[in-house]
């Protein structure tokens, strides 16, 4: 629900403004009130056992809640979307709604880690088998279904190594047997790609990261089509997922900026990562926006824009010298998550969690999300520590 009117025609950062804003629902407020609420009162005994009202119980939902989930709804183009507590439980709710005992999921190899250690344990314990696939492996997935094949479980790119996937012929094939395709679009965000619009059934954000964007809030999202959107609803009230009033004010308030900051970052990342694939010390640069990325011509044909999160190799250096490196940065921190206004850098361990296709890299993965500083200040930063490991490492060279 918003403002009453058609605003199909308008360009994302108008629509992103005004979504979520039904005065019906919000009243005159250009901010929907914040309801704090589990006890909804009816008027009688008989309107309570009818639900005769809209508002039944705080966990089934209020206005507040009401504002970002309709908002939600609008930016995917979907039949409707729930809230979740986390972006971890938005893709297991995800999964949830689409498996039963004895089916088959297949999941991109690349997957979030959590995700995997979902599906390692709590599917594997309802009699779920699962299969991991090359997130390369494109209309090629048809190889890979078996009898009880529902669901195939995508991320594009990876949050790690930034493959990217091609959702709309791995979706041909999944629905040409039945199968139902949900997408983890977090990197792009609904204002960069619209999964539903690609193929995907059901799409899954962590909006802890560009939705929230200031890193002080957990929060997901679940968007489905028509198809899928009866189950994903049943099975997230079933579940007792919900999110405090505050949480989603907090996220609103951010969805109303996120076109300016997304902007902001996404250029901000390309000068950094153009920056980096010039250095020595560089063997490879993982962005998809990136020319000669190997997933560049999907992400120029299929997304509309590109987040600031990405990726470096590092020329065989040593594990302790990429350490030394993220540790020697002022303006970058060191921490989980991304999406918000700060710099971070970790350092990525990814051999131990890919099974279907083992990562070979020529050094250690460092992982970057360029938040809202100056792009010449952090490329400065990265200057200085990379000059202070070189100048370290010739020094242990000479003295050996």
């Amino acid at each position: 629900m918003s403002v009453p009117g058609d605003d199909d025609d308008l360009r994302p950062a108008t629509r992103l403004v005004r979504v979520g804003r039904d005065p019906r629902v919000t009243g005159p407020f250009v901010n929907p009130p914040v309801v704090h609420a589990s006890t909804v009162l009816f008027e009688s005994a008989d309107d309570m056992l009818g639900n005769r009202q809209r508002y039944v119980y705080g966990r089934r939902g209020t206005p507040t809640s009401d504002a970002l989930e309709s908002a939600i709804t609008e930016i995917e183009d979907s039949a409707g979307a729930v809230l979740c507590p986390s972006g971890l439980s938005a893709a297991t709710l995800a999964i949830l709604a689409c498996v039963e005992s004895g089916d088959r999921v297949l999941i991109v190899d690349s997957v979030y880690g959590p995700v995997r250690h979902f599906a390692d344990t709590v599917l594997k314990r309802m009699g779920v088998s699962v299969d991991y696939y090359d997130p390369c492996i494109g209309a090629g997935i048809a190889s890979l279904f078996r009898d009880r094949t529902t669901l195939v479980y995508c991320e594009a790119p990876g949050s790690l190594t930034f493959e990217m996937q091609d959702i709309p012929a791995i979706a041909a094939v999944a629905h040409e047997r039945g199968a139902r395709v949900v997408v983890d679009n977090t990197w792009a965000t609904p204002l960069y790609f619209k999964p539903l619009a690609h193929g995907a059934d059901i799409a899954v954000v962590a909006g802890t990261k560009y939705i929230v964007g200031h890193s002080d809030v957990m929060l997901g999202t679940v968007a489905a089509n028509d198809s899928a959107w009866r189950q994903i609803k049943e099975t997230h009230g079933t579940l007792g997922l919900a999110v405090g009033p505050d949480d989603i004010y907090l996220a609103l308030r951010g969805l109303r900026t996120m076109a300016v900051r997304l902007e902001r970052q996404s250029a901000s990342g390309l000068e950094v990562a153009r920056w980096l694939a010039g250095r020595s010390e560089v063997s490879r640069v993982l962005h998809p926006a990136l020319p000669g990325d190997p997933g560049y011509d999907l992400w120029r044909r299929d997304m509309t824009g590109a987040a600031s999160l990405f990726g470096f190799v590092l020329a065989g250096w040593s594990e302790t010298d990429a350490k030394t490196l993220i540790d020697g940065l002022r303006l970058f921190g060191i921490g989980a998550s991304w999406g918000g206004y700060e710099s971070l850098a970790i350092l990525a361990k990814v051999r131990h969690i890919r099974t279907a296709v083992p990562w070979r890299a020529e050094g250690p993965l460092i992982r970057l999300h360029i938040g809202l500083e100056d792009p010449a200040d952090l490329i400065a930063d990265l200057e200085r520590s990379f000059a202070a490991v070189v100048t370290a490492r010739a020094a242990d060279d000479t003295a050996d």
